[in-house]
């Protein structure tokens, strides 16, 4: 007798590739449209399935995993960042978290460097200054942005996506500093020519870009508050293409306003969707809508990693990309 396929509730529409392969392997409930699941509707989607693939817009917090059905047995989520999942109250129902590691690196480095040569180079001040009509012709003085060729870049997060950009940066002439949880391997350090900061403030003080490569925890949670983001140099710039909770939004926009720092560069936001107004007024801002990540490669990546990790659980084996509390 055939043994009985998974049934696997996928909150978000995922490229047709990835789900066209999820309903040949299991029991399938797809998503009509390209909307978020509502609180009601995970409720309902945990009631019965064995598997839940998720994404990052789907808060699954204690209450919602109390709710949930003795057959979910793993949420796959689709994408590295679980910080919308609490793991603890999973692992104490019995149910697994899975997730995407590893796939979105060298995207997320590549548009990381880019926003860090738009906020340098002023390129969307020049982007509005031709798309309104007010550019009157080259001027020695017009414009002028920073050489990044020998700009002293400090990375605060030193993991896959950190030690990405540390390569591009080098290759752009800049000096690599970094702070991390834990130094990472001597020969890592030599590798990328990178100087090692046990204390943040000191480094944060010195760094001509600081850029965020850290996930969202209770504690990095406003890790650049204001006190922090005070210390940075006044031609300093700040990057941030990680999670939006480890920066004090509104800090950064008074400092933005006052001219305190010379620019920052933005793809994730304290509060999701919902920006600091003042932001997209600011001329020394960059700002992007979560699209660091956003390849067609990698999104099909993650599918396939998903894929995987429930075909490995199906299997009656650990999934290859399992989190566990003591990795947040």
């Amino acid at each position: 007798m055939p043994k009985e396929r998974l049934s696997v509730v996928v909150t978000r529409r995922l490229p047709e590739a990835v789900e066209t392969r999820l309903s040949e392997l299991f029991d399938v409930r797809l998503r009509e449209d390209d909307t978020q699941m509502t609180r009601l509707e995970l409720i309902d989607a945990l009631k019965d399935a064995d598997v839940l693939v998720s994404t990052l817009t789907d808060k699954i917090d204690a209450a919602l995993l109390a709710g949930a059905g003795e057959r979910l047995k793993l949420i796959a989520n689709y994408g590295a960042g679980v910080d919308h999942i609490d793991v603890e109250s999973a692992r104490r129902r019995g149910v697994l978290v899975s997730s995407t590691p590893g796939v979105v690196t060298d995207d997320t480095a590549d548009m990381t460097m880019a926003m860090i040569i738009g906020a340098a180079r002023r390129i969307p001040e020049g982007l509005r200054t031709i798309s309104k009509g007010e550019w009157v012709g080259w001027a020695p003085n017009a414009m002028l942005g920073r050489r990044l060729s020998g700009c002293r870049l400090g990375i605060l997060g030193m993991g896959r996506i950190g030690q990405a950009v540390a390569q591009r940066a080098r290759a752009f002439g800049m000096q690599v500093h970094y702070h991390n949880r834990r130094r990472v391997r001597p020969e890592v350090e030599e590798k990328l020519d990178a100087t090692y900061w046990e204390n943040l403030d000191q480094m944060v003080a010195r760094m001509d870009v600081l850029t965020i490569h850290c996930p969202h925890t209770p504690n990095t949670f406003h890790l650049m508050n204001a006190r922090r983001l005070k210390l940075l140099k006044p031609d300093a710039y700040v990057v941030n293409t990680s999670r939006g909770e480890v920066v004090d939004e509104n800090a950064l926009v008074r400092m933005l306003k006052a001219g305190d720092i010379a620019g920052a560069a933005l793809d994730v936001y304290e509060n999701g969707t919902e920006i600091n107004p003042d932001l997209p007024r600011l001329e020394n801002v960059v700002m992007l809508p979560h699209m660091s990540s956003a390849t067609v490669e990698g999104r099909l990546e993650m599918g396939e990693k998903v894929i995987i990790n429930i075909k490995t659980f199906a299997d009656g084996h650990r999934p290859p990309d399992l989190v566990v509390p003591a990795m947040l």
